[in-house]
């Protein structure tokens, strides 16, 4: 049996199209900023419906003694692969490494995928890696196997360190001169196709302060996937279903974040993966199980928030299954107006943009 969290669907009336703004092209984040904590920081408070306008090394001021800091410490791996099917090396391809799903079976993206179906063989890195398509799978993807020389590599992640690069979004168009800038610091093991990009403002020296005002640091993990970033293709909000992503909460930070909130201590997530995480692992009364399987838990306005007090996130797509996360967080009028506040500030939006505290 599939162990999956799934959330049974909210019935809504909302549209995919009622979580659309309009964001002009220069608002897109091409770089991060430098360093990581000198971003912008909206910092909205959810009772008075007040925004504050900061830096991210502010949110210091923010953070009281006895809060948990909740953050996804997956690490992004060098995903993207170009090469040809074998033999015909005018027959280009590229691949995208989803997640693992075997003793070297991936699920994959694949582009163009007319001229790749099951049966067919992948060359990359001349040779290097190759990849048999064993199936296609939901929503298009390809199962892979792949083969290399075990006596040179000891696994598929050695190879992909040499021929590999960085996933990095299509609305990024500049290239990134420094691969580490689209991982967190504290990124630990490798699995996501994208980062999780909330966490990207943090340094080192911010998380050693934040530890010192008395708030504790919890990892969870989820691997970044297609459940994050895959767009909402339906009409109703209702009818979308979530690609599933595997997520880990360890004993150690289930103990923690259940302790700190007992003691009347806020759970602030780092990030909608940290937040779906914590929600997934999460029971009626709000008590965080430690637990390691999928999720494919989607929240959109309805949902009753039940790990989660407050939220440190980006600033996200329209019409994306992110945006309809902080509106079910904050309130979808309201979200969508502090957005259109972040446009005329000139906050940078998306993965390399700037950070925002709902309270």
């Amino acid at each position: 049996m599939e162990n999956t969290i799934r959330n049974t669907p909210i019935p809504t009336d909302l549209k995919t199209a009622d979580f659309f703004y309009d964001l002009p092209k220069d608002r897109i984040a091409q770089h991060p900023a430098e360093p990581r904590d000198s971003s912008k920081l909206m910092v909205i408070d959810r009772a008075s419906g007040e925004i504050e306008h900061r830096h991210f090394y502010d949110i210091l001021d923010y953070l009281l003694p006895g809060d948990v800091l909740v953050i996804n410490d997956s690490k992004v791996i060098p995903a993207r692969l170009f090469g040809c099917v074998e033999g015909k090396s005018e027959a280009a391809v590229e691949l995208l490494l989803l997640r693992q799903r075997g003793d070297k079976v991936w699920e994959t993206l694949v582009r163009p995928g007319k001229r790749v179906k099951p049966g067919v063989r992948l060359s990359f890195g001349d040779g290097m890696l190759t990849a048999e398509v064993l199936e296609i799978v939901e929503e298009g993807n390809r199962l892979v196997r792949f083969s290399f020389d075990e006596a040179r590599f000891a696994n598929v992640y050695d190879i992909l360190h040499r021929i590999g690069l960085m996933p990095l979004p299509p609305y990024i168009t500049e290239k990134l001169a420094d691969g580490t800038r689209y991982q967190t610091v504290y990124a630990r093991e490798e699995g996501s196709a994208a980062a999780p990009t909330a966490g990207l403002h943090f340094t080192k020296d911010l998380l050693r302060k934040v530890e010192e005002k008395g708030v504790a640091i919890a990892p969870v993990m989820l691997h970044v996937g297609l459940g994050t970033f895959r767009p909402v293709k339906e009409e109703r909000v209702d009818e979308h279903r979530m690609h599933t992503e595997f997520i880990t909460v360890t004993k150690e930070s289930a103990d923690l974040i259940n302790a700190r909130r007992a003691a009347g201590g806020r759970v602030i997530a780092v990030g909608t993966t940290s937040c779906r995480t914590l929600e997934s692992a999460a029971d009626e009364a709000g008590v965080v199980h430690p637990l390691a399987c999928d999720t494919g838990i989607f929240i959109y306005p309805g949902y009753r928030f039940r790990a989660v007090d407050a939220l440190i996130t980006n600033f996200h797509l329209p019409e994306s299954t992110l945006l309809m996360l902080v509106s079910a967080f904050y309130d979808r009028e309201k979200m969508l107006n502090a957005y259109r506040v972040a446009v005329e500030k000139e906050y940078r939006f998306f993965s390399f943009g700037d950070a925002m505290l709902i309270e």
